[in-house]
């Protein structure tokens, strides 16, 4: 029997991990297939329900469900409780388990963007959302000190700051306005900065000015693109790095956990590279497409893809 792994998204066309997961699968010789699962709120309590077949192998949650579907899991993994978020279910059973292999994905492209140095104490975090959960988690088991989060909406970003009041209680974890002053003092105290919001996925604009940028930066944007923010950032002599192998790594992880096996890395590269020449951009978890906000997150008026 054909397995099935869908992605449930709400509005989704195309799909990065997709053509990343399908490449994964048929290399394998796993018989499954990738479904994209188009579901609006109100429909995700059913959706889910369908996830407890016997045909199912697992799913990929996106935009707008990774906080919602948060209490119809049967149980959460560590990264999935700690960031309060989901985007990938395992089956044991009729029992739905929900993690999140983002925290995974953003270790690699953290380790990748540091290199040889020492690993930097201090972070700016854009954006509030569900990939912004996964990148504080993953600072905060890093060691980092302090982590200032800036959120268009200021409540989004204090909300999560009150999310991880106890994992964070070692550290200085504080919610600020967004200001370009505030953040501009805050950049000049830290060493890493990630842009977990959708400016510059669809427009080609920044979400921070480029001559706020101090030159010492390391800058990574979700975002699965060259985009302004990075682009603005090397002209500053920031070092620098893209979503890609984030989205990259929480899919190799999500296909660990699905089927038991080593995921094929090259293959499921090549894949991307295919479906970005084809046109798609997004960033894991972010709609392709998708229309800004005003807190920096994506609103659910476009194409969308995990």
């Amino acid at each position: 029997m054909t397995k099935r792994v869908v992605l449930i998204g709400h509005p989704v066309a195309h799909s990065l991990s997709g053509a990343m997961q399908q490449a994964a699968f048929d290399k394998a010789g796993i018989d499954a297939r990738y479904e994209v699962w188009d579901r609006a709120p109100i429909q995700l309590a059913e959706a889910v329900l369908e996830l407890r077949g016997d045909d199912v192998l697992g799913a990929n949650i996106t935009i707008p469900h990774k906080e919602r579907v948060v209490p119809q899991m049967d149980r959460l993994t560590e990264e999935g409780h700690a960031t309060g978020a989901v985007n990938t279910i395992t089956r044991e059973g009729k029992k739905l388990v929900g993690h999140n292999t983002d925290v995974a994905g953003f270790k690699v492209a953290l380790d990748k963007l540091v290199g040889r140095q020492k690993m930097p104490r201090q972070a700016v975090v854009l954006g509030a959302g569900g990939g912004a959960r996964a990148v504080v988690y993953g600072l905060i088991r890093e060691g980092f000190h302090r982590v200032i989060v800036f959120n268009r909406h200021l409540h989004r970003a204090e909300g999560l700051v009150r999310h991880f009041g106890r994992s964070a209680s070692h550290m200085e974890l504080r919610a600020m306005p967004w200001h370009e002053s505030i953040i501009e003092a805050e950049l000049s105290k830290a060493k890493v900065l990630v842009n977990s919001t959708s400016i510059g996925l669809v427009a080609d604009e920044s979400p921070i000015p480029g001559e706020i940028i101090p030159p010492d930066l390391l800058v990574l944007d979700l975002i699965y693109d060259r985009t302004k923010l990075l682009r603005d950032a090397e002209a500053a002599g920031a070092s620098v790095l893209d979503g890609e192998l984030m989205l990259l790594h929480q899919g190799a992880a999500a296909f660990a956990l699905w089927t038991g096996q080593e995921a094929p890395l090259e293959v499921m590269q090549e894949a991307l590279a295919n479906a970005r020449a084809k046109g798609l951009r997004s960033a894991e978890g972010e709609p392709a497409g998708a229309a800004v906000v005003g807190d920096g997150e994506p609103s659910a008026a476009a194409s969308g893809g995990a």
